[in-house]
């Protein structure tokens, strides 16, 4: 998640629809082109570079966090044959969770559920990497009475923001607990159970939420991490954790099919870093080294709360990343067509991956390729909800026409 959802579950602003005529249709086509070659990523051929990035949308069953067939509808309408879809971030722990109604991958009910969602993305010839989630700090103990108070690296709250409990009501930060030396095997072995839930479940490899915040990114981040142990300090050690939990998902899942998400200059959940540049470019040479399938770069000049808001004097983090990181690159953040178009061509990223726009364009690659009309978003259907804005946008028909999903 990198949006404010505090706001935007009170915002019901429609984003407008870029403009669109013949000449900018034909235009676009030409110019979208390099987002419709094929990708090697990983053990995977990608069919076209247009990826679903993974998408907080807050519409599990409860109790229990447990994917449903409106799930499996929703990601079905995105999945295009050798496409690729990564799922809303999923908490692999209960301990892990921290917004009311996000799936889970840990128990055989979530198994289950995950399985029909799956299966549907494969019915249309789609590829489904699961985003292992575990939230850290940001989270409220009314998620998990029995557990207590969040964790995180150290023990400091988030300075901005708001937590929302388990009644979906926003209420101030609690300051976690820190994990001690002890408790961190079990949290790579919660990332190992969930990545063994995910075979069960069926999908083609499994993507670390490292990024925008969440426990890894606050072990990774100094701002955050003030630990004075073999997890604290140097980059080596900040880094420690996050490579701890990719070579326990390459043992389960092998190199091939595993992918990192990571936001480097990320702001969002009261994060920074005193020197991002080469504590990221370590992380991104340790990945390397390890021929995971993908790194998912959070670009820092996109603003998730705002429409159309790119710092443009934000630094690049596909450009300034890539010597670092040879292998497949997935640049998010800000992107339309032809600015998606660019980032491939130039070679600073591999694949884009679509966020609002591909939640109001379920067919949003064919949009991409043929130049065609977005139909605009609304924001105030993002979080929680039933069919309405989830599943409802219009596709195109096979002639161009915009016709109603069912």
């Amino acid at each position: 998640m990198t949006e404010s959802m505090t706001e935007l579950m009170t915002e019901s602003t429609l984003a407008p629809a870029p403009a669109t005529s013949d000449n900018a249709n034909h235009h676009a086509r030409l110019h979208n082109a390099p987002l419709f070659e094929p990708l090697a990523l990983g053990d995977l051929t990608l069919a076209h570079r247009v990826v679903l990035a993974p998408l907080t949308r807050l519409r599990s069953t409860q109790p229990g966090d447990v994917p449903n067939t409106l799930n499996a509808t929703y990601y079905a309408q995105r999945a295009t044959p050798g496409g690729l879809l990564i799922t809303e971030a999923t908490q692999i722990s209960l301990e892990g969770k921290g917004y009311p109604a996000a799936p889970g991958i840990y128990t055989e009910e979530q198994v289950e559920g995950w399985r029909t969602v799956t299966d549907a993305v494969h019915a249309k010839g789609g590829y489904l990497f699961a985003q292992l989630w575990h939230v850290g700090r940001i989270s409220h103990s009314s998620l998990h009475p029995e557990i207590g108070l969040p964790v995180s690296a150290s023990a400091i709250a988030p300075a901005e923001g708001k937590a929302l409990t388990a009644a979906f009501q926003p209420v101030d930060f609690e300051t976690p607990r820190a994990l001690t030396l002890n408790e961190l095997p079990r949290i790579v072995a919660d990332y190992t159970h969930a990545a063994r839930c995910a075979q069960a479940a069926g999908f083609d490899g499994v993507e670390l939420h490292a990024a925008n915040g969440y426990l890894i990114d606050q072990f990774l981040e100094d701002g955050v991490n003030h630990r004075t142990d073999a997890y604290g300090g140097s980059i080596e050690n900040r880094s420690r954790l996050l490579l701890e939990v990719i070579d326990a998902l390459i043992a389960v899942w092998g190199a091939g099919r595993v992918g990192i998400r990571l936001s480097p200059w990320g702001k969002f959940n009261s994060m920074s870093d005193s020197n991002p540049l080469p504590l990221f470019t370590y992380v991104l040479q340790q990945l390397a080294v390890r021929s995971i399938a993908y790194a998912h770069l959070v670009e820092p000049r996109a603003n998730g709360g705002a429409d159309g808001n790119l710092d443009a004097s934000a630094p690049d983090a596909a450009a300034s990343f890539r010597k670092a990181f040879p292998g497949a690159l997935i640049s998010a953040g800000g992107y339309l067509g032809e600015t998606a178009s660019q980032a491939v061509s130039s070679g600073h990223a591999d694949a884009i991956a679509f966020g609002r726009w591909f939640i109001s364009n379920p067919d949003l690659p064919r949009r991409l390729q043929l130049g065609a009309t977005l139909n605009r978003y609304d924001r105030s259907t993002f979080y929680g909800g039933t069919e309405k804005g989830y599943t409802d946008y219009p596709a195109l028909d096979e002639s161009g026409a915009a016709t109603a999903n069912e």
